[in-house]
């Protein structure tokens, strides 16, 4: 199970005790929101893009949009998100609880500057019901981060 992987990165930390379970789904910005009792600008949603044959990670505030030309111009290519299964199969954790955490080395991830203006941020832990509750250092820390880049818009 993905959260397994997720709890066993984070041991290497000492820092499996932070993540939360919820009874309830975390899937979804609004659901892990609600979850958490946050704004859902608040939660760090992880976005999967091909990338030639393999894919990178964004991750970036709940109230946030790829911009396509931002994204063209910093990645090189058009943003394609990865079908369900493609994700599956190349991070390793299902829609609804993907995050850099526990992922193959090859997967390169990369944090928008949208999640700079809070403290902390609440990104998923590999299921549908987790979260942990990180600063934008730690997640770039934890996430092995390529860099910041700013390729999101505000939310319409």
């Amino acid at each position: 199970m993905a959260i397994e992987l997720v709890r066993d990165y984070f041991a290497k930390f000492d820092m499996e005790g932070k993540i939360q379970e919820f009874e309830e789904s975390s899937a979804t910005v609004e659901l892990a929101a609600q979850a958490l009792n946050v704004e859902p600008a608040r939660i760090a949603k992880t976005l999967s893009f091909k990338k030639e044959d393999s894919c990178i990670l964004v991750v970036a505030a709940g109230d946030t949009k790829i911009d396509n030309a931002k994204f063209k111009s910093i990645f090189g290519v058009k943003a394609k998100m990865l079908s369900p299964d493609e994700v599956l199969n190349q991070v390793g954790h299902a829609v609804g609880g993907v995050c850099p955490f526990g992922i193959p080395q090859d997967v390169l991830v990369y944090l928008d500057e949208s999640l700079k203006r809070f403290d902390t941020i609440f990104p998923a832990c590999g299921s549908s019901n987790s979260a942990i509750e990180l600063t934008c250092e730690e997640l770039y820390t934890y996430a092995n981060g390529q860099q910041w880049v700013d390729v999101c818009k505000g939310k319409d």
